[in-house]
C-alpha cells in the first residue's frame, strides 16, 4: 500500500492545557510519522458596539490599534512556542504550518469552515483551554465544534492521555462503519493496538425489569440473536483496518454483555484495559436512542479525564 500521509489541525488558546494536544500527537505517531500539522489560532471578536463606534477619539482609537497589535502579536507568540515544541519533541519543522487569523464569525465556526475548505482529515483539541477564557471551556469553542463538525473528525483531549491503544465502538450502522474507516487511515503505519469493541446492550434498556421476569429466557435468546446480527458487521470492520494495512496481529474484537448504559460499558472496558483513545460514531442506529449524539457520545465525553475521544460523522 502506498504511504498515507495525514493532515492535522490543532486549535490553541495559549494555555498548557491546549498544549496537551501536542503531547498527545506525539504519543499516537512520533516524530517519524510524515504529516501535514496545522497549527492554528484564531482571533476572538472584539464587542462590535466598541469597534463600530464612529464617535471615538484618537486617543482611544490608537489604543484600539494598540490593543489589536499586541493581540496578533501573542498570537505569533504562541504559535511560535507550540510549534518549537513539535520541533523539540523532533518533529520535522518542513510538517508544521501556523496560521494566525482574526475571527470572521466565531472561533468555533471559523476552526471548522477552514478546516473543511481545506480538506483537513481531523481536529485536535483539547477539551479545556486557558480557566480564565471561557471560549475554551467544553460547551464553549470544543462544545460547539462537536456542534458544527458533522464532515470533518473531531478528536477532543481531556488532560494528559498516557497509553496509545484505541477503542473502536461497533455497530450496525453506516456511521460506525466510517468511524472504522477513518481510524483505519488515521492508525495506518502507526505500531497502535486496536480493539473493535461492541456493547450488547441488556433488555432493561428496552423493558422494565418486572416485565421481563415474565420471561426469564428472553435475555439469553436477545444475546444469542445480537452476537449473530453484530458478527457481519465486525468482520467489515476488521478487513478495512486490514485493507489499510494494519498488521493483523495489533487487531482484536470484543463484543461484551453490556449492561442499560453503553456510555459506562464503553468507559469501563477503555479504563479497565488502558486503552487511551475511543472512537465513536457521531449517530449509531437511528433506532437506538442511545446511540444518538446527545446520549452516548455526550455521556463518555462528560467522564473522558485521561482520555482522547474521536468523533466521527
Amino acid at each position: 500500500m502506498e504511504k498515507l500521509k495525514k493532515s492535522i489541525v490543532i486549535p490553541l488558546d495559549g494555555s498548557k492545557n491546549s498544549l496537551k494536544s501536542l503531547d498527545y500527537l506525539d504519543l499516537m505517531y512520533g516524530h517519524e510519522h510524515d504529516m501535514d500539522i496545522s497549527l492554528f489560532y484564531v482571533m476572538p471578536l472584539l464587542p462590535p458596539i466598541l469597534t463600530d463606534d464612529k464617535s471615538m477619539d484618537k486617543k482611544i482609537r490608537a489604543k484600539l490599534v494598540a490593543v489589536k497589535k499586541k493581540n496578533k502579536e501573542m498570537a505569533d507568540c504562541i504559535l511560535s512556542e507550540a510549534r518549537e515544541v513539535l520541533i523539540n519533541k523532533g518533529f520535522d519543522e518542513n510538517m508544521i504550518k501556523t496560521l494566525c487569523r482574526q475571527s470572521e464569525i466565531s472561533v468555533a465556526h471559523d476552526i471548522h469552515r477552514w478546516t473543511a475548505i481545506k480538506r483537513k482529515d481531523a481536529i485536535l483539541i483539547t477539551k479545556r483551554g486557558r480557566t480564565d477564557y471561557k471560549s475554551f471551556f467544553m460547551g464553549a469553542v470544543s462544545g460547539r465544534l462537536v456542534e458544527y463538525c458533522k464532515d470533518c473528525p473531531l478528536w477532543i483531549v481531556e488532560s494528559r492521555v498516557r497509553h496509545r491503544k484505541a477503542l473502536i465502538c461497533v455497530d450496525s450502522s453506516d456511521n460506525s462503519i466510517r468511524a472504522v474507516d477513518h481510524a483505519g487511515f488515521m492508525l495506518s503505519k502507526t505500531d497502535c493496538m486496536i480493539t473493535l469493541f461492541h456493547t450488547m446492550r441488556h433488555l432493561r434498556s428496552f423493558i422494565p425489569m418486572e416485565a421481563l421476569e415474565q420471561a426469564p429466557d428472553l435475555e439469553a435468546f436477545w444475546k444469542k440473536k445480537e452476537a449473530g446480527h453484530i458478527a457481519p458487521h465486525i468482520k467489515k470492520a476488521r478487513q478495512i483496518l486490514l485493507d489499510y494495512g494494519i498488521d493483523e496481529d495489533r487487531i482484536t474484537t470484543k463484543v461484551a454483555n453490556g449492561t442499560r448504559s453503553a456510555a459506562n460499558d464503553i468507559l469501563k472496558e477503555a479504563r479497565k484495559n488502558d486503552f487511551g483513545t475511543i472512537v465513536l460514531g457521531r449517530r449509531g442506529l437511528t433506532g437506538l436512542k442511545d446511540f444518538i449524539m446527545g446520549s452516548v457520545t455526550t455521556k463518555v465525553l462528560q467522564d473522558s479525564s485521561g482520555l482522547a475521544i474521536w468523533i466521527v460523522q
